[in-house]
């Protein structure tokens, strides 16, 4: 049996297990013991897994998982949850480079429990009659509806990830509601094939499509089930975004010790 130390965090309700696993300690982690780490009766209980990975040419890499055990698309929440990981256990001075698998991402901590992580440009949004689809590091299809509680997250977003287009790859389905100045998003994440309390590439996607006409920097409030998120960033065309920043909170949980 191996001893795993571990630490929870969650951002927004978006729940992860983190090692640090920068001597390569946990390299031996099979699929199936992600999955078993993230069963949420019988392991530890979580959204997804990251490893906290040394490199050469950042602060750090990050790896991530699926609950479904494996290894995943780029997860905004999660880069923020592990940035104020990697921030806690003394890496950088507040302001971090890292690469993951969409790419280099940087990130900002303001205080020791918000973090602001920037995203990938966007140069592409499909525009259907009713929906958007679009990349932020990880696909996402965006639906704008009258009544977001009412929505049947799960069963209309699991037709939606199961479709003859999306079925294969699958994809993120984000059901959003316009209120005040912002949105209230509701997502549906491949993976973890449920709906999570929170979903940064999908908020991000659901602000981006929110976005006005105008080519200008904004910002947006985002409400999730899990507690607010805000996304900046500059509309430079009419499909093309950059310069996007998702912010929020990244709290650690607890941490602890478990054998696999």
């Amino acid at each position: 049996m191996n001893k795993i130390h571990f630490y929870k965090y969650q951002g927004t309700g978006n729940d992860f297990v983190i090692m640090d696993n920068r001597d390569g300690q946990y390299d031996w982690l099979t699929d199936e013991q992600v999955n078993e780490l993230c069963d949420r009766r019988f392991g530890i209980g979580a959204d997804g897994l990251m490893l906290l990975n040394k490199s050469e040419d950042y602060d750090f890499a990050m790896k991530y998982y699926n609950a479904d055990g494996r290894e995943g698309t780029m997860c905004g929440n999660g880069g923020r949850c592990l940035a104020a990981f990697a921030h806690k256990m003394g890496v950088g001075d507040g302001n971090l480079y890292f690469i993951a698998v969409d790419g280099e991402h940087q990130a900002t901590m303001d205080g020791n429990n918000w973090v602001n992580l920037k995203m990938q440009d966007v140069d592409d949004v499909e525009h259907g009659p009713l929906y958007y689809y679009l990349n932020t590091g990880s696909p996402h299809f965006v639906k704008f509806v009258e009544d977001v509680q009412a929505v049947d997250v799960f069963n209309e977003g699991r037709g939606i990830r199961y479709n003859d287009r999306f079925a294969a790859a699958g994809t993120n389905v984000n059901f959003v509601q316009k209120f005040e100045s912002g949105i209230f998003v509701r997502t549906y994440e491949r993976g973890v094939e449920d709906e999570t309390y929170s979903c940064g590439t999908g908020v991000t996607a659901a602000a981006l499509t929110f976005a006005g006409t105008e080519t200008k920097e904004y910002t947006v409030p985002v409400q999730t089930l899990g507690g607010q998120l805000e996304v900046r960033f500059t509309k430079t065309g009419e499909r093309t975004f950059e310069n996007i920043w998702l912010c929020g909170p990244a709290t650690l949980v607890f941490e602890g010790e478990i054998s696999k």
